[in-house]
């Protein structure tokens, strides 16, 4: 079936600009973009929806963002990571052991991801196999693409969180062969925590799994000084943190890095040589006293860069909250590195929090032909005056001032969810 959706187009084909169609037309046939154009007089559509004065807009694409943890969000954000994770997040994680509660919680998160216009997102789950797929289905009820990832933990962590690994390669290829064909847009992703919590051992069968069932892999690095310094201790022989990985095979075209506030410039080169994704989580990094990360810096050295909430260190679940808050983490980042690597302009948050990190996903995140339509409706009447705004200042201010409420609708693949 082919149809036209019509109103104000704003997508990013690249970081550099804005590509806009005033009250033009996105043509869709079966979930894939076929074009977008000005009008449609010689196309033979089936149908034209029609959104008026709205903004149609790509979906947003979240990297980086911890389900368990949503019960934690606004708490504890006086700390800093490695006591955050001790005195909040452990305890939190291990109630994922009782599938009453992760089911209270899990379907919280999987509306309020849709409500914040979220139409893929990256998960880390527990280290419970049940209830990751409790989230896996419950995902994949509200609509929405995701990678979900059993969390793989078997040293450094609390007795009442952690397991063998053994078991820890054992239930993780148990949820792998249960949900890999199950659903079309809910796939299992391979998730060590990060270096500190994963052995050797474990970290070599998490590799072997990710290239049996060629599954893409996501955890953590450099976020905090002293996890730098403790992985140094851990691998004293490695040349970085990146390269702990990369000995373990963890550093792929399909791995995802978040953070990356610390990286060397050898790391990071490494990165973009293995052509990884890094998930820029500035609330995230705000809140725990990370730092910042030198977004710019990744994106001249051919880093592929998406963007993350990383709830619950972040503290809010939207995107678009995201994007503002890396414009103005760029900003504190070009006046500390004394005016080098320039401060992101809304284009380019824009496209980190769409088409960049929608790469991860496939043809995503952008109405360029062949991508598949995911969409927001966004209705701006109670953000102040529209006369003389161009369409750009508009979904400029919806970023900044904006939120759950001015989505009105939400296309997953050209399914309407919302």
């Amino acid at each position: 079936m082919l149809k036209a959706y019509k109103g104000n187009i704003l997508f990013t084909k690249t970081k550099d600009a804005f590509t806009i169609y005033e009250k033009g037309f996105v043509i869709v046939r079966d979930g894939y973009v076929e074009r977008v154009t000005d009008k449609i007089d010689n196309i033979n559509v089936d149908e034209i929806v029609d959104y008026g004065d709205r903004l149609i807009i790509p979906g947003f694409i979240d990297l980086h963002f911890h389900a368990p943890q949503f019960p934690n969000l606004g708490l504890g954000l006086d700390k800093e990571l490695l006591p955050w994770l001790t005195d909040y997040t452990f305890p939190e994680e291990a109630k994922f052991s009782d599938l009453d509660y992760a089911k209270k919680v899990y379907s919280v998160v999987a509306r309020t991801l849709l409500m914040n216009g979220t139409t893929r997102v990256v998960l880390f789950s527990s280290l419970h196999k049940e209830s990751t797929g409790l989230l896996m289905d419950l995902i994949n009820d509200v609509g929405i693409g995701a990678y979900v990832g059993k969390v793989n933990m078997d040293r450094n962590s609390p007795d009442y969180l952690i397991e063998s690994t053994e078991d820890s390669l054992i239930k993780t290829e148990e949820i792998i062969k249960e949900y890999k064909d199950k659903y079309d847009l809910v796939k299992p992703i391979i998730t060590p925590r990060f270096v500190p919590t994963c052995t050797s051992e474990l970290m070599q069968g998490l590799s072997k799994l990710a290239k049996k069932y060629d599954l893409p892999i996501q955890t953590h690095i450099s976020e905090n000084t002293g996890e730098v310094e403790w992985v140094k201790e851990l691998y004293p022989n490695s040349k970085s943190y990146a390269n702990v990985y990369d000995d373990f095979d963890l550093l792929t075209e399909k791995t995802v890095l978040a953070h990356c506030v610390h990286n060397t410039d050898e790391e990071i080169t490494l990165m973009s040589e293995k052509n990884v994704f890094a998930a820029h989580c500035p609330n995230a990094n705000y809140n725990l006293s990370s730092g910042i990360m030198p977004v710019r810096k990744f994106m001249e050295k051919g880093v592929k860069v998406g963007l993350g909430t990383d709830v619950g260190a972040g503290h809010k679940v939207s995107i678009a909250n995201v994007m503002s808050q890396a414009i103005q983490a760029s900003k504190i980042k070009w006046l500390e590195l004394n005016k080098e690597f320039s401060p992101l302009n809304t284009a380019e948050a824009f496209y980190l929090g769409t088409k960049g990190g929608g790469e991860f996903f496939g043809k995503v995140g952008s109405f360029e032909e062949g991508f598949e339509f995911d969409a927001l409706i966004i209705n701006d009447e109670s953000l102040g005056e529209k006369d003389g705004r161009t369409l750009e200042e508009r979904l400029q201010r919806f970023i900044y001032i904006g939120d759950d409420r001015n989505i009105e609708n939400v296309y997953v693949k050209g399914n309407k969810i919302k």
